[in-house]
């Protein structure tokens, strides 16, 4: 906004409330297939067979975590919707619903248990990202968010052990995966 040489007063003027900003701003790739929200060197692409781990690689990973300015909504604007009416919370949940569509397609479970699963890998996600960004130490937000994305991607069947064992958080890998069963 400063940038631009305008005032936030002024910006919000277009909206009717802030209620209206943020349900315009909870639009992102998972409900509007022309918006791009990838950070520098992340490619999600969701018509792949692979798009579940490429959203939890990509959500979780360093560049998002860094980009802030161009950051999802979902992990930006959560106690914002809290506090705001319906048609903002009925746009985030929207945006939720949609993330978990995603990641359902591929879940590797029973029917039963996919939705269950792509509920709880994006709040992990989502979650993760909030958390390790709330973080003054940089290397417990990093371990956070690598902790977050083998336990996802561990959650929906898209790695398996001995693919988690040769990263670079071994014990880290190994002690989720113990509590996990």
């Amino acid at each position: 906004m400063s940038g631009a040489g305008l005032t936030h007063g002024g910006f919000y003027s277009y909206f009717r409330s802030k209620s209206a900003l943020y349900t315009k701003v909870l639009g992102c790739s998972f409900t509007d297939p022309e918006r791009k929200n990838q950070w520098k060197g992340v490619e999600v692409d969701l018509a792949s067979s692979q798009a579940a781990a490429q959203v939890v690689k990509a959500y979780l990973s360093r560049q998002h975590f860094e980009d802030v300015e161009n950051s999802c909504s979902m992990v930006a604007l959560p106690t914002d919707v809290m506090r705001s009416g319906g048609e903002t919370k009925r746009a985030y949940e929207e945006v939720f619903a949609a993330m978990v569509k995603v990641l359902e397609r591929s879940v590797t479970d029973e029917k039963q248990h996919r939705r269950a699963k792509a509920q709880a890998v994006a709040a992990l996600c989502v979650g993760g990202m909030v958390v390790a960004r709330a973080m003054e130490n940089r290397v417990a937000a990093d371990e956070l968010r690598d902790a977050c994305m083998s336990m996802a991607l561990h959650l929906g069947g898209w790695v398996d052990v001995g693919e988690l064992k040769n990263g670079t958080h071994q014990q880290l890998a190994e002690e989720c995966l113990v509590a996990v069963g």
